[in-house]
């Protein structure tokens, strides 16, 4: 697979489990080679923390040629939020509706069956008061549990209640 920018490939992070969560040790995101050992991440993690799409990444490829990531040397500014639906038990019109609300806000988001999950990449574009709005609301509501999985300091200063 390949794009104008370069390459994809896949970037491997380690995992540190807590409580048999998350429930592999390993996630692996597809991201554009930059071709000076960094990739950019072009999928938003499901379980990886302090990370979102866009971020670039140092990588080192292991002795099979697997590519293992490092620290974040260029942040994208975007936030990396996880959400538990609780609507309909997770079902995939209820994480659907749940994508589709958060699309209205300029955030863009993806959904997974087997934990009822839906993954958020909220740009630095978006009304991030009014995104944070609607995950309280629907915490409130117990229409999900939320999860920061990478936030930026705008995304801190405008923490809403």
């Amino acid at each position: 697979m390949t794009n104008a920018d370069g390459p994809y490939v896949k970037v491997h992070f380690r995992l540190e489990i807590e409580d048999d969560w998350p429930p592999a040790s390993v996630e692996s995101l597809w991201a554009v080679d930059q071709g000076d050992g960094t990739a950019r991440l072009d999928n938003i993690p499901w379980f990886v923390r302090g990370i979102a799409r866009g971020d670039v990444v140092a990588m080192e490829p292991d002795e099979d040629g697997v590519r293992w990531a490092g620290e974040v040397v260029r942040s994208s500014e975007n936030c990396t939020i996880r959400l538990i639906v609780f609507r309909d038990g997770g079902s995939g019109p209820a994480r659907q509706s749940v994508i589709n609300a958060f699309q209205q806000l300029g955030v863009d988001g993806e959904g997974i069956e087997r934990f009822g999950m839906v993954a958020l990449d909220v740009p630095p574009t978006a009304d991030v008061a009014k995104v944070q709005r609607l995950l309280n609301h629907g915490a409130a509501e117990e229409w999900w549990d939320m999860e920061e999985g990478c936030i930026t300091a705008r995304w801190r200063a405008a923490s809403v209640g």
